[in-house]
């Protein structure tokens, strides 16, 4: 991480269709554990509509983690991928 800390990403494929979904478990330690993130796919004439969803255990898991910034996280990582895509 920036600040020096060790981040660690663990997680588990639960379901892959190709061209349509990937869906994992996401432990992000130690900001985020027991998560599933889920990534959909759909042809949409020449481009591809994506649709990302997280999936917390909990209401109340999913709070603390919006409190925590999980939503700036998250953006920063599809502002990266739009900038990749973007250079391709």
């Amino acid at each position: 991480m920036p600040d020096g800390n060790e981040f660690v990403s663990e997680g588990v494929y639960l379901v892959i269709v190709e061209f349509e979904k990937i869906f994992s478990s996401a432990n992000f330690k130690p900001m985020t554990e027991g998560v599933e993130i889920q990534a959909l796919f759909e042809k949409n004439g020449d481009k591809t509509n994506f649709t990302f969803n997280i999936v917390h255990p909990t209401e109340e898991y999913c709070k603390q983690q919006e409190k925590m910034g999980i939503m700036n996280g998250w953006g920063s990582v599809f502002d990266r991928l739009e900038t990749f895509v973007s250079s391709i």
